[in-house]
Formats: structure tokens, C-alpha cells, sequence
């Protein structure tokens, strides 16, 4: 329900989700825990993109819009099954996760403070509206505000000293007897007001919206998705059968699209939810078919003693289970290993507030994107020495200076895949340490490139042309097997030749001391006769 409000749906649209999507994915999942209704971060995505094509609110339009919109994004999952999309959930890095997660937080806290305090406020954006509610705040209802605190009360102190006790359950239940006992309607502390009694009527989606709500689609069926996975794998136990992508995909999808029907919210897996399944001693997909029984009792039987259920006490469950969502701890994690990582998650959060949420997917998905470009567009190229009295190869650094080189002889090492992204800055740095070291032999230590795509094989071969030209020899040692069938499918092992196609870099800096002495002397004529044998 107050992922509901979130969405800006109607508060019964929280018990239908928890009944048909998580009955579905409870016959159908890969997990045996995972608890599938709706999270936060689905929530606010959802209301977005329904205010877009219903923003005067209008009731039918706004059912019309939700049901399109889940429908969307259960075809959307059930497409990338079949398509084999599943990777793409790891086109979010961590760090921008935790950035976008950050920045999803905010926007949940800073939207529900109005209901909280008892204030009415017109919503422009993030920092708009935390400028509108700092000056409205002497506006603030008493009766409500006090309903609230003693609502955040019960729910904090029940998560710090009785963790097994169900504390929104118990918060809702006493704002429930507190207004209808006390008469807080009267006293201006807003309710939830009439909510059906029933299980949820046919609502069909309307196609003419589907092109306008796509692109939300996507990225809400990518959050689903990337929720999902990651919440089921977070709560895999050893002996749980494998949390299977592909299953996901189809489950999570079929329960949106049965989901869209009965007046379901979209959908995905959550860690708060399936947190309270493991904490209660759930093992099974029972707890899930149960959860939902239960939701199908409450909406026949209680639906008349929820619409007195405060909305100040659905904003607070609302902010103490999305505040979790702000981990700062994760933010120094991530800036004690790498700032740039830091510096992503930082700017997707930003984006979050600054852009809206919808706009902050679309940059968490770019922020990644670029981060995994500058990660492999500058590959590292390391000069290799080997350490004095042993046979060990390794990159030259300040911590090892007593490492060993020959005169005469580098030995270059690249790391990773070469492609056209990358080729350019490889050969570049290539070129500036020949020109700075000068030697009579090049030996380029593939042993860390997995696979070389054409465009950097010719530029591999137009260096080695070039370095020849310059009267420098190249070796290429250790080529992987894909690295390998290229480098013969363009002919370039013909040019080459066996001698200067060696088995690793041991060997090239064995055949570079047998032709000229251990050192360091002028090889000579001596060089291309040992090539030669």
C-alpha cells in the first residue's frame, strides 16, 4: 500500500500487486524466497512515468496508464528472455547503482514530507519542492505531524529492539485504532478514505499509450530485472537450487502481464520484503502463496478499516524503508578504492534530483557505459623485467627496482582485449616507449590480450612495419588462441615468421641472450643467425 501512494496510485493497487504478481512468480520463480511485488525505487519510476500521460490525476486514466505501463514492462521481460538479454542488468556498474539508489531515496524522503507534516505543496522537482516546503513548514499540522512521529516511533523501535516483530503491521494497525477511536478525520490528520472491497476488477491496458510509456518501460523492466537477480542471489542459501536468469526473466514477466489485468503496479523482487520472508523462517515459495491468500483476505474483509489508515503513517513506513536505500557507507567504500568510481556515483545521484527519475535510469545507464569505455579504451602496457635470481616476470615499479632488464631488449605487455576503442591509445604508448628506450628488439607480451579484433590487427601490423622500418625487430610472444587464428587468418604469422612468433616472453628474453652475450652486448649479425636457428 505505501508503495502504492509512492506510485501515486491508489492505496488498493499496493494489495492487488502483492497478490497476483507475487502468486505467479511463486509457482513460477527460480528463487526459492525471493518475495515479488514492488520496491521503491519501482514505485517512484512508475509515478513518474504515469504523471506524464495522466497529470491531472483522473482516476480511470491513471488505472489505464498503470495497466499499460505493467503490461509494457512484462512483454519487455518476457522478449529479453527470449532474446537472451539477461546480461544487460549488468549494464549498471555498482558505484552508479549506488549513486541512482542514493538519488531515488531523496526524491522519496523529500516527496512524502508533505504527508507527513500535513502539507500541501505543488511538486516542480527535487530542490523546488524542498524550497517550498521549508517555507510552508510553520504551516505544518499539528495532530498530524503527531501522528506521524508516533508512527516513525513504533517503527524504528520496533527494527532496533524486536527485529522479528512486524513492525509496519503493527504501526498500521494501531494508526488505524488510534483514528478511529480518537476521531483524528476530524482533527485534519488526513486518511486513505474509501478503498473497494473485493478482489480487483479486469482492467485492460490501452495500446494508443503504449508508444508514449515505452521508454519508461525499459527502464523500469531493467530495474525489476537488476532488483530481482540481485535480490535473489543476496538471500541464495548454500543447497537453494541456482537463481536461473533466464527463469527470472520469464517469471518476473508473466507475472507483470497477469499482473496488468487485475490492477497490479509493475513489478520485481525486493530485499526488504524477501528480508522479512527469510527473517520469519520462510524456506519456500509457500511464504509468497501465502502472502498472497492473505492479501486476497484483507481486501474482501478489511478493505472498510484501512480507509481509516492516516496517510502520515503510510509516508512514514514510506521514508523508514526507503531511507536504507542512502548508503553513505557504500559512497566512502567506493571512494576508498577508486575516486573516479566515486565520482560516478556521485553524478548519479545528481542526476536523480536534478534531471527526475526517469532522465536519472538513462544517465545511470550512460555514467556506466562511460565508465567501462574509459576503463577499456586506455588499456594498461606494461614494461616487463624479470626479478633478480628467480624466474619471475612482472611489471616494472618503484617497488620492485632491483627487477632486471637487458640492453637492448623491452619487453612490452598490454592487458586486455584489443579493439578499435582501444587500438590507437595502445599504439601510441607503444610508439612513446619505443622512441624513449630505443631497443634492437620489440617483444610485445600478448599473454594478457584474450583476443584482437581487425582493427587493431592492422594497426599491429602497420607498428611492426613501421618499427621495422626504423631498424627495430618485433617479437610477439604468447598469443592466446583467438589471438592466434587472427593473427593467421590476415597472414601476418607469414610475415612474422616462426622465429619471431615465440611461445611466451621466457623464451624471447632466452633467444635475445643466445645470440649476443648475458650483458647486454651488441647482438648484431649474431641476433638474426640466432633468429634464424
Amino acid at each position: 500500500m505505501a508503495y502504492a501512494t509512492v506510485a501515486t496510485l491508489p492505496v488498493a493497487v499496493g494489495l492487488y500487486t502483492a497478490l497476483v504478481p507475487m502468486l505467479v512468480y511463486g509457482l513460477l520463480g527460480s528463487s526459492r524466497v525471493l518475495s515479488v511485488s514492488s520496491t521503491t525505487t519501482i514505485a517512484i519510476l512508475t509515478g513518474a512515468e504515469i504523471a506524464l500521460v495522466a497529470p491531472d490525476g483522473d482516476p480511470a486514466r491513471v488505472a489505464t496508464a498503470a495497466a499499460t505501463l505493467t503490461a509494457l514492462v512484462g512483454l519487455i521481460l518476457i522478449v529479453a528472455r527470449y532474446l537472451r538479454l539477461g546480461f544487460l542488468a549488468n549494464f549498471i556498474s555498482a558505484p552508479v547503482l549506488t549513486g541512482f539508489k542514493a538519488g531515488i531515496g531523496l526524491v522519496i524522503v523529500v516527496d512524502q514530507l508533505p504527508k507527513l507534516l500535513g502539507l500541501h505543496i505543488e511538486k516542480h522537482g527535487f530542490f523546488a519542492d524542498l524550497l517550498s516546503l521549508a517555507r510552508h513548514m510553520p504551516e505544518a499540522s499539528g495532530p498530524t505531524l503527531a501522528v506521524a512521529a508516533a508512527t516513525l516511533a513504533v517503527l524504528v523501535g520496533l527494527e532496533r529492539f524486536a527485529p522479528r516483530a512486524p513492525a509496519p503491521l503493527l504501526a498500521v494497525g494501531g494508526a488505524i485504532a488510534a483514528a478511529g477511536l480518537l476521531g483524528l478525520a476530524s482533527r485534519g490528520v488526513s486518511t486513505v478514505g474509501f478503498i473497494p472491497t473485493g478482489l480487483p476488477s479486469l482492467t485492460l491496458p490501452d495500446p494508443s499509450l503504449a508508444l508514449a510509456l515505452l521508454p519508461g518501460a525499459l527502464g523500469i523492466a531493467l530495474m525489476s530485472f537488476t532488483e530481482t537477480i540481485a535480490a535473489g542471489r543476496a538471500f541464495w542459501r548454500s543447497g537453494d537450487p541456482a537463481i536461473r536468469p533466464a527463469q527470472e526473466l520469464t517469471a518476473t514477466g508473466l507475472a507483470n502481464v497477469a499482473g496488468a489485468v487485475l490492477g497490479a503496479m509493475p513489478a520485481g523482487g525486493g530485499t526488504s520484503q524477501t528480508g522479512v520472508v527469510r527473517v520469519a523462517g520462510g524456506v519456500s515459495q509457500t511464504a509468497s502463496l501465502v502472502t498472497a491468500g492473505l492479501a486476497a483476505a484483507t481486501m474482501l474483509l478489511l478493505s472498510p478499516l484501512l480507509g481509516l489508515l492516516p496517510n502520515a503513517t503510510l509516508a512514514a513506513v514510506v521514508i523508514v524503508y526507503s531511507v536504507p536505500l542512502i548508503k553513505l557507507g557504500e559512497f566512502r567504500d567506493i571512494l576508498r578504492v577508486r575516486r573516479m568510481e566515486f565520482q560516478w556515483a556521485v553524478a548519479a545521484a545528481l542526476g536523480v534530483l536534478v534531471f527526475g527519475t526517469l532522465q536519472g535510469i538513462v544517465a545511470a545507464i550512460v555514467l556506466s557505459l562511460i565508465g567501462l569505455g574509459s576503463q577499456t579504451a586506455f588499456p594498461r602496457v606494461s614494461i616487463i623485467g624479470r626479478k633478480r635470481g628467480a624466474d619471475v616476470l612482472r611489471p616494472l615499479s618503484p617497488e620492485h627496482a632491483d627487477d632486471e632488464t637487458f640492453e637492448g631488449l623491452l619487453i612490452l605487455r598490454p592487458e586486455g582485449r584489443l579493439f578499435f576503442l582501444n587500438a590507437q591509445a595502445v599504439a601510441d604508448r607503444v610508439t612513446a616507449l619505443v622512441r624513449e628506450h630505443r631497443p634492437r628488439v620489440v617483444v610485445l607480451d600478448m599473454s594478457r590480450v584474450p583476443d584482437i579484433e581487425y582493427s587493431a590487427l592492422q594497426m599491429l601490423m602497420e607498428g611492426e612495419q613501421r618499427a621495422t622500418e626504423a631498424g627495430a625487430v618485433v617479437w610477439i610472444a604468447a598469443l592466446n588462441p583467438d589471438a592466434l587464428e587472427a593473427v593467421r587468418r590476415a597472414g601476418f604469422d607469414r610475415r612474422l615468421g616462426r622465429e619471431r612468433l615465440l611461445f611466451n616472453a621466457r623464451a624471447a628474453i632466452d633467444r635475445y641472450l643466445s645470440a649476443g652475450d648475458a650483458s647486454g652486448a651488441p647482438a648484431g649479425d649474431g641476433l638474426e643467425r640466432g633468429a634464424r636457428e
